[in-house]
């Protein structure tokens, strides 16, 4: 059984992203979970980079770092799910990809094994006409997958500025409806 971690990078609740998200998850198989987390809602402290400091070893996660972790590990699918902010993911989003550096590091975690095999998946609402300056945002997630050795299920890109915008984009919507049973 298949199961989709729809991880939100957005700022603000209800976003056009998310709708984006939503109007894509609607369409998935019956019995494929759905599990949304909103990264907002779980925030972590700055990420601390320790592997170069000699004895130190990366702890087991606590808190919303453990839910995170737990979360991402128990997907088959990752579905990242952030606006274009300043051309790249969101900060939420970035830092959540920070805490990977550590995961690889947990004693007893095998994140990188863990997560080879599994899909990633982007979804982003930009207000730029051009879909090429999503660019720099999809590398960034694509070139992560790839050293995880997930595959990559493609990016769903929707023209989006002000809340609500996105139902506007008629296209998007349409691809939304074949976005993760054409990709992947």
């Amino acid at each position: 059984m298949r199961k989709f971690l729809f991880l939100m990078g957005s700022a603000r609740s209800g976003g056009n992203t998310e709708e984006l998200a939503r109007q894509a998850a609607a369409h998935l198989p019956s019995d494929a979970a759905q599990q949304w987390l909103h990264l907002r809602d779980l925030p972590l402290p700055d990420f601390q980079d320790v592997r170069h400091v000699p004895g130190t070893v990366y702890s087991q996660p606590t808190g919303n770092e453990r839910v995170l972790l737990d979360a991402t590990l128990e997907a088959t699918d990752l579905v990242i799910a952030s606006p274009l902010y300043w051309y790249s993911v969101s900060a939420a989003t970035k830092l959540y990809l920070d805490y990977w550096s550590g995961w690889l590091r947990v004693p007893g975690a095998d994140f990188k094994a863990r997560m080879r095999g599994k899909t990633m998946w982007a979804i982003s609402a930009i207000s730029e006409e051009d879909p090429a300056r999503a660019d720099p945002l999809l590398g960034t997630l694509k070139i992560s997958a790839d050293y995880m050795g997930m595959h990559w299920g493609g990016e769903l890109l929707g023209y989006a500025n002000r809340p609500g915008d996105i139902l506007a984009d008629e296209k998007a919507l349409g691809e939304a409806k074949c976005f993760f049973a054409l990709s992947g």
